[in-house]
């Protein structure tokens, strides 16, 4: 198979389904370019900050790539590389894309209230504290993922870790600029890139040689700091200047596959069943996971997103656009694995050998050879935006975690009325510390101990996001069937694999990550009956 006819074929139909489909969720869901967004009425300059569309765009999508849609469609193109793009292009376009876009317009239409909050609102406070344990539970648990990942990332390339570093204290000077000095973006961004450029060249000159576990510690305080701070000094200048970086990256990797025109040769399909309870079904959707549909994206557009969207027209952009853009990486990810791997049958013994990310970063630095620049210069490249936007994911993921721990122990009157909650739990500081702690143990392991679970919880979030946005979209007389089908179809992908896990974990011991499984499948369980009440107007709230 040639990776360049697939690289357009789904160029085409990416493009096409962001122009039409993308365009009548539009128009059902009534998006209004004339009305006040939270943003508009909220600024406080610390969460609520009007935001240029192409900042936000950055911001939203350098949030939701991080190493998902790199790993995820690598991982599973051990199912042959047929199903995985299927089910990239299906899902990027009727699932993921259907569920940031919701996720988005809900929250805006709810003052920038999180997933959790609207649920609250349609569902009841039961609902809401329902869905609010398992989100927690499950950031924890992407926390844990990525962190794992950038660790390795940055001790196995230690140029990559050092310019990472760079970046943010350039980030909180781009902030500055910006923000306090008021100079026009477009300068601050040429100025902003150079300087870029420059960290990256510190960074292939002068590595810091580290520990993947010193790495993990430094990672660790990063975010604890960036969740805190106001969005507007580090979290979105910093979102905004990586997005150039995965901008670039996936610009390059496009041309090079072009001009390389690389030979996909790994099988279309393996088979079902490739043993030790790894069906392609359930166990392509969730290993797939980021590059066709994630929870966490929800959780990004409404916890952070939608709070600084400046006109709702913004919303198809970034969050229809941003998972089709998400779609597309994904997508150079098969062909990357695809051509790594010399024949159909030594997947397995490359993705044991090499991982999933330097395989990507192999495979595009050979890409981009063919386009002039150096191998060892283009590898290393790619090492690097890998990392950083799995960096910018890991502080939003954080930032999200501390938000909903804060509304789990502040009381319903406390919110309403703005006072200052009782509860030390609700406290900024403690809430971050707590939500660092306990992802910071999970990460002590291999990424590979974590990913199944991190899969599973990450799709079954993201069916309860699209329950909680039919919900909202049923009571607000609107149109919820591209919504309805996508989430039955996840409930039953996810509870399949949620199933086979806890089966998995409890055989071989791994007595945490099991619990954890039981816990998610319980709370999704409950949310769903209590959802399915709600609609039949069983419940009054």
């Amino acid at each position: 198979m040639s990776g360049t006819l697939l690289l357009a074929v789904s160029a085409v139909v990416l493009l096409g389904a962001y122009l039409t489909y993308g365009s009548w969720l539009a128009k059902k869901w009534g998006i209004d370019p004339t009305r006040k967004t939270p943003a508009q009425e909220m600024n406080d300059g610390v969460d609520y900050v009007p935001t240029n569309s192409a900042v936000l765009l950055g911001h939203h999508f350098s949030s939701i790539a991080g190493a998902g849609p790199i790993v995820g469609p690598i991982t599973a193109a051990v199912f042959g590389w047929g199903p995985v793009v299927l089910w990239i292009l299906v899902g990027s376009i009727f699932f993921g894309g259907v569920q940031d876009y919701g996720s988005l317009v809900a929250s805006i239409r709810h003052r920038g209230q999180s997933i959790g909050q609207i649920i609250e609102t349609t569902i009841g406070r039961r609902g809401k504290l329902l869905f609010a344990i398992f989100a927690w539970v499950t950031l924890l648990v992407v926390v844990a993922a990525f962190a794992n990942i950038v660790a390795s990332t940055f001790a196995a390339s230690p140029a990559a870790g050092t310019s990472s570093m760079l970046f943010i204290a350039l980030a909180v000077c781009f902030g500055l600029i910006v923000y306090r000095l008021r100079v026009n973006l477009g300068v601050a961004t040429v100025v902003g890139v150079a300087a870029m450029i420059g960290c990256m060249a510190l960074g292939h000159m002068f590595p810091l040689v580290l520990t993947k576990n010193t790495w993990l510690v430094i990672t660790i305080i990063y975010i604890g700091i960036a969740s805190v701070a106001p969005v507007w000094i580090l979290l979105q200048p910093r979102d905004y200047l990586n997005s150039f970086l995965l901008y670039a990256m996936i610009f390059f990797a496009f041309i090079g596959i072009v001009v390389y025109s690389p030979t996909i040769n790994i099988a279309p399909v393996t088979a079902f069943d490739l043993g030790n309870m790894n069906w392609l079904f359930p166990m392509l959707f969730v290993t797939v996971a980021c590059g066709a549909i994630s929870g966490f994206h929800s959780l990004v557009g409404s916890g952070t997103s939608s709070k600084q969207i400046a006109n709702e027209k913004d919303a198809k952009l970034v969050g229809y656009g941003a998972m089709l853009l998400e779609g597309f990486l994904a997508i150079v990810a098969v062909i990357s694995v695809g051509y790594i791997a010399t024949s159909p049958d030594n997947l397995l013994e490359v993705l044991k050998a090499k991982g999933p990310v330097s395989i990507f970063a192999q495979a595009n630095g050979k890409f981009m050879e063919a386009i002039g620049i150096p191998y060892s210069i283009g590898s290393e490249f790619v090492a690097l935006t890998i990392s950083a936007f799995a960096l910018t994911s890991l502080d939003t993921a954080t930032r999200l975690g501390r938000f909903i721990m804060q509304e789990l122990f502040t009381t319903e009157e406390e919110s309403r009325t703005g006072a200052k909650p009782k509860s030390i739990l609700a406290n900024p500081y403690v809430s971050t510390i707590i939500t660092l702690a306990c992802s910071a143990y999970l990460a002590t392991g291999s990424y590979l101990a974590i990913w199944p679970i991190f899969g599973t919880a990450n799709q079954l979030l993201a069916a309860m996001a699209l329950l909680a946005i039919a919900v909202w979209l049923k009571q607000s007389k609107l149109d919820n069937r591209m919504v309805l089908y996508p989430m039955v179809f996840m409930f039953l992908v996810t509870f399949t694999a949620l199933s086979q896990l806890i089966i998995m974990y409890f055989s071989r011991g791994n007595f945490l990550v099991g619990s954890m499984s039981v816990v998610l499948f319980g709370l999704a369980v409950a949310l769903v009956v209590l959802s399915v009440q709600t609609i039949k107007g069983a419940v009054k709230r």
